[in-house]
């Protein structure tokens, strides 16, 4: 049955740990309870928001004027395969992290380098959640979603998704709630090949070659851990929304502005990252960026900091408030557009409140 509660505190559901009360907090544990919650409230006119592992969003200190459904549908089974593939289908609802380690015990490839992202299934389609290579775009077949709009359970297969990098038909718009995830994984022992140089570089070996899936796993968290990127208690850094930015992804007049800021603030034999996309664009780094802007890890504002490993993490490693962490993140998107003419693009989804 749903749990439903008034003027629930979202800093406790967010790894921020920031933001204010909701009017109104509802848990839904099956799909019946997540889609009569939201239907409800539809019907009421009620402002809704749909909350999963809360690793990937801003809340406003004011809170949220309305409905926050919490996502907390369990259940993983495997359903008819394609080809040699085999097809799991995920509730939204589940941890992704746990399902990632699930894969990688049953011999199951294709999200191993996935490892230690905090939050649950349900948010993987809406960001085209990626790290090291690997992105669930790659094997997402289908995203079950209830439809606000035709009041229906949909079922969208990959080309509906509309996938870019880190982009979906599902973000940005609140058309969709996802319900569940249905992935296209290969039994196997050994890894997709490895196509992360940092990655192949901690396991010692050469992009493309592959490792066991444990391997992978393991070379991941401790990447992840090394950058305050996989949830601990303990360490401050990690009380953050991930990578704060993207990585902006430029057109050849873009690329031209940016290589002459470059060579002006750091001479004209300074080299920046730079991987070849789709068409004629090319996408960098917005950590370099961050860094040679002159922000460096730990840089403060207030109470807010820059992470002490990783510069693209905005934290509140206490005593913050969103209006704070916002500051910060004004400050390092300002100072890297007038250094590299670069705008950063925030990759956690802001909830009442904006840049």
């Amino acid at each position: 049955m749903a749990v439903f509660a008034e003027e629930v505190n979202l800093a406790g559901y967010t790894t921020l740990r920031l933001g204010g009360p909701a009017r109104r907090f509802v848990e839904a544990t099956t799909e019946a309870e997540l889609v009569a919650a939201i239907r409800k409230a539809d019907e009421q006119g009620e402002p809704v928001l749909v909350l999963g592992g809360g690793s990937n969003l801003v809340v406003s200190d004011d809170g949220f004027p309305g409905t926050v459904v919490h996502v907390s549908t369990r259940g993983t089974e495997r359903v008819a395969s394609g080809g040699d593939a085999v097809h799991v289908r995920v509730q939204a609802g589940e941890d992704w992290d746990p399902f990632v380690a699930r894969c990688v015990a049953e011999n199951l490839a294709g999200v191993e380098c996935l490892s230690g992202i905090p939050g649950r299934v349900g948010a993987t389609p809406i960001q085209n959640v990626g790290a090291y290579g690997q992105d669930v775009s790659e094997t997402i077949v289908e995203v079950r979603a209830y439809d606000r709009r035709t009041r229906a359970v949909v079922t969208l297969d990959r080309d509906a998704c509309r996938f870019t990098y880190r982009h979906s038909v599902f973000k940005g718009d609140d058309r969709y709630v996802v319900l569940d995830v249905t992935y296209a994984l290969h039994e196997a022992e050994e890894s997709q090949p490895v196509a992360y140089a940092e990655l192949a570089k901690r396991l010692g070996v050469r992009p493309g070659d592959r490792v066991t899936l444990k391997e992978a796993r393991d070379a991941v968290l401790e990447l992840r851990r090394g950058k305050g990127m996989v949830l601990d208690a303990a360490d401050p850094d990690t009380r953050s929304a991930g990578s704060f930015f993207t990585n902006p992804i430029l057109g050849p007049d873009q690329l031209t502005e940016l290589e002459r800021r470059v060579a002006d603030r750091l001479g004209p034999d300074a080299a920046f990252p730079r991987y070849p996309e789709i068409g004629d664009r090319v996408k960098t780094s917005a950590a370099w960026l961050i860094d040679r802007a002159g922000f460096t890890k730990g840089h403060t504002v207030g109470p807010a900091r820059i992470s002490t490993k990783h510069t693209l993490a905005l934290t509140n490693p206490g005593g913050a408030s969103t209006a704070d962490l916002l500051a910060l993140a004004r400050e390092v998107r300002g100072g890297v557009r007038d250094a590299f003419g670069v705008e950063l693009v925030n990759e956690p989804v802001l909830v009442g409140v904006t840049l």
